[in-house]
């Protein structure tokens, strides 16, 4: 039926060359979510991967990634989903750098077939991080008294109101190598003999596209645009998929908690702190 209304149609009107669907991935890597407050996680990103590689015709899908990580399960829950979706549609997958793709961001860069990056780009950071508060002076100063029970003596492990204890953060230590190895064993399996022998690539640096090139840790420097036309042909096209939109037009994020007063409140208040730990991750890479 397209190859008879191809036919039909003026010329003017037929679209020709390749379509290739893009998807952009952007933000914080977290659970949660609002249409205020985008994050990437594996709810809000599900739909729109489903229906790029859904396309027809299409021999590849591209992922512009923009993210200095956050959450390393949903980190491998969205790796995966991409991966499982390449397999079934059977497409190459062609992951471009926008600003930084580093840890959690990485992770899901090492989806792609082919990784590429600006030579300014920043990727790396191929470790686990930890952060918080403590805040047991500060009850003391304003006459709080903290009171806890519990049944399970490591129940309040690493409880921020409480002074900070050497046993707690070594059990920390442990769980952050594991989650470590498994880091290091996905770059190993997806970059293979690609990877430089260089000690650094698993400390949690990161680097620039060049030096990223040089370390095996992308395939390439391009533009999206570029790179594609120039695979695929000059008549070539981009193709950006997007979700669903709500009443109002705006992009869904995914899974969204709730719309009344209350909760908008509640989202403000949670959003603030949301947003420190955001500008936190990003200023990490001079962004």
């Amino acid at each position: 039926m397209a190859g008879l209304l191809s036919r039909v149609l003026p010329k003017r009107f037929r679209k020709e060359g390749i379509a290739i669907p893009v998807v952009r991935l952007q933000g914080v890597i977290m659970t949660g979510g609002s249409q205020f407050k985008p994050t990437l996680n594996l709810a809000t990103v599900a739909p729109v991967l489903e229906k790029a590689f859904s396309k027809k015709g299409a021999p590849a899908v591209a992922i512009s990634i923009n993210s200095p990580g956050g959450s390393p399960v949903q980190s491998r829950l969205i790796y995966q989903r991409i991966r499982a979706l390449a397999e079934e549609k059977n497409k190459k997958v062609l992951v471009f750098v926008e600003d930084v793709a580093a840890s959690g961001g990485y992770m899901i860069a090492l989806a792609g077939d082919e990784i590429f990056a600006d030579q300014t780009s920043i990727v790396g950071s191929i470790g686990v991080v930890s952060g918080g508060f403590g805040f047991p002076e500060l009850l003391r100063k304003i006459g709080v008294e903290r009171r806890v029970y519990t049944a399970g003596e490591n129940k309040v492990i690493l409880d921020p109101f409480q002074p900070e204890k050497e046993g707690d953060i070594e059990y920390l230590k442990t769980l952050q190598l594991e989650i470590h190895k498994v880091f290091i064993d996905m770059v190993k399996m997806r970059r293979g003999s690609r990877l430089a022998d260089d000690t650094t690539i698993f400390s949690g640096l990161f680097w620039t596209g060049v030096r990223g090139l040089d370390l095996g840790l992308i395939d390439g420097l391009g533009e999206m645009r570029e790179t594609l036309k120039r695979r695929y042909g000059e008549k070539t096209r981009l193709e950006l998929v997007g979700g669903a939109r709500n009443l109002f037009g705006r992009r869904l994020p995914g899974v969204v908690r709730g719309s009344a007063a209350g909760d908008m409140g509640a989202g403000i208040v949670s959003g603030l702190a949301e947003g420190l730990e955001e500008k936190a991750l990003w200023s990490r890479f001079g962004l």
